[in-house]
C-alpha cells in the first residue's frame, strides 16, 4: 500500500498494491496492521455503501465532539470527486480542503481525520461508495457546512444546474455560520 500526504497534515491519499494476470487482478484493499503502521492507530468499527447518480452531492457532513468519526473511503465502480474540509479552529489549514478523484479504476482511498468536514459529489453515471467510520452514525451529533460556501472554494467539477441535493444539505450554514466546531488543540482521539 502506498501513502500519499496532501497539503492538509492527517489527509492522506492510499494506493493499495494491485497484482494483475489473465484471470484478473488481486488487491488488498485493507489491513489493519499496514494502516496503522502508515496512517494512523484507528478502530473502525463501521462500514457503510451508498450508490449514487451522476450530479449527487452528499456533503459536507461531520459528527460533532465526543461522535467525531475518523472515515476510509473508496469508490468501488465509478467516478466521484471526494472532499475534506479543514474545521478545527486554530489549525494553520482552517477552512481549507484536499479534493482527490476516486474511482473504481485508480482504486484510490482517502483518510479523513476526526475533524474535518467530509462531502463527494458524483462524476459518472453513477457511482458506488463505501467508507469506513471509527465511530458509529450519532444522529444527535450530525453537522454539516454548505457545499457551495464561497469561502471554501471548492470546484466539484459539475455544473451547478446537475447538482442533487439532499433537504438537509440544502440548508447546511456556511463554515462561518457553523457552530460547534472542533478545536485544533483537541486531541479527538484521546
Amino acid at each position: 500500500m502506498k501513502t500519499i500526504p496532501t497539503d492538509i497534515e492527517g489527509v492522506v491519499i492510499l494506493e493499495p498494491d494491485r497484482y494483475e494476470d489473465a484471470r484478473g487482478y488481486f488487491c488488498e484493499s485493507y489491513s489493519q496492521e499496514r494502516f496503522d503502521a502508515r496512517v494512523r492507530p484507528v478502530r473502525f468499527v463501521q462500514d457503510n455503501e451508498s450508490l449514487s447518480r451522476r450530479g449527487v452531492l452528499r456533503g459536507l457532513h461531520f459528527q460533532r465532539g465526543a461522535c467525531a468519526q475518523s472515515k476510509l473511503v473508496r469508490v468501488v465502480a465509478g467516478r466521484v470527486l471526494d472532499v475534506a474540509v479543514d474545521i478545527r479552529i486554530g489549525s494553520p489549514t482552517f477552512g481549507k480542503h484536499v479534493a482527490v478523484e476516486l474511482s473504481g479504476e485508480n482504486r484510490r482511498q482517502l483518510f479523513i481525520p476526526r475533524g474535518f468536514a467530509h462531502g463527494f459529489a458524483v462524476l459518472s453515471a453513477e457511482a458506488l461508495f463505501q467508507y469506513k467510520c471509527d465511530y458509529p452514525y450519532a444522529p444527535e451529533a450530525e453537522g454539516g457546512i454548505a457545499w457551495d460556501d464561497p469561502a471554501l472554494g471548492i470546484d466539484w467539477r459539475l455544473d451547478p444546474q446537475e447538482i442533487i441535493l439532499s433537504e438537509r444539505d440544502r440548508c447546511r450554514p456556511t463554515l462561518a455560520e457553523a457552530s460547534e466546531l472542533f478545536d485544533y488543540n483537541v486531541d479527538y482521539y484521546a
